[in-house]
């Protein structure tokens, strides 16, 4: 990695990286994980960090102690609610636009930029999960949740509207009338509930979560080219726009193309041969 990309000495988060899988912890338990812009900052750096190791194919999301994110820090909320605006600090030298290498419009907010990156990105949902960081789980590709895990969205209750993009993205989750009833209510969905309403993509134990994801993340990292997996979600995120036929288009293109690459003819060999594939990896300028 680069000077730009290589990680730094965090203040809010912790980087970690074993084999193939990375690892960004949310590092403010005694305030139950609550973002500030510099957490948010840090996390987006430490994801163009990932995006750009050819080792890595993808990276866990989790929080320190016993919460996954309460959401926005209280005293930036007490600070806009004084102002009656958003406040938002610039933190210049972790500013990077990670993935999204198509400039997809879609893709360039928080947390909507987690739909663009080239990686998985699991959230590993540890405990309370509620307003900014229930949109941040919302934004990951899947959530593994511990038995202990709560989601609140928390928005009407502070007087807000659906924030960051999530009255887009739950309703595709859940459905739309599940959608309402958890942004009308506030309710808190424990881990069970959300796995049944599909929600949550894996329920575990209790301390279990972040395993089960790296676990995941490494049998998939045997198994399928990281080519393959980011033109995968390239092509959920991308076609949950586009009408069939756009998308049928688009996706016979992009077929085309996979059938020129040496992936294609290593996978075939690895099986014939009844051996483990050698895929090529993700290269990033």
């Amino acid at each position: 990695m680069t000077s730009q990309t290589r990680p730094l000495a965090y203040d809010e988060i912790i980087y970690e990286i074993d084999g193939p899988v990375a690892t960004i912890t949310i590092n403010r338990p005694s305030k139950l994980n609550a973002l500030t812009d510099l957490t948010q900052a840090e996390i987006r750096h430490a994801l163009d960090c990932s995006e750009r190791n050819g080792k890595i194919v993808g990276t866990i999301l989790t929080g320190a102690g016993k919460g996954f994110c309460s959401g926005f820090d209280i005293g930036s909320l007490t600070e806009m609610s004084k102002a009656g605006a958003s406040i938002r600090k610039s933190h210049e030298k972790l500013s990077v636009n990670p993935g999204n290498p198509d400039n997809d419009p879609n893709f360039l907010s928080s947390p909507a930029y987690f739909l663009g990156l080239r990686k998985p990105l699991i959230a590993a949902v540890n405990g309370a999960s509620a307003g900014l960081g229930f949109s941040y789980a919302t934004f990951c590709d899947l959530r593994f949740v511990d038995r202990t895990a709560k989601f609140v969205t928390s928005f009407g209750p502070r007087g807000l509207i659906a924030e960051h993009g999530t009255s887009w993205m739950l309703p595709r989750l859940v459905g739309p009338s599940n959608a309402l009833d958890l942004l009308w209510t506030s309710k808190r969905l424990d881990a069970v509930e959300a796995f049944r309403i599909g929600y949550a993509n894996r329920l575990c134990e209790t301390g279990k979560s972040a395993i089960e994801a790296k676990q995941y993340l490494n049998e998939i990292a045997k198994t399928s080219a990281p080519i393959s997996i980011m033109m995968m979600k390239k092509q959920v995120y991308r076609h949950l726009n586009q009408e069939l036929g756009m998308s049928m288009e688009e996706s016979k293109l992009w077929m085309d193309e996979s059938l020129k690459r040496e992936d294609f003819k290593e996978g075939v060999s690895s099986f014939v041969e009844k051996r483990s594939p050698n895929f090529q990896s993700i290269t990033v300028d």
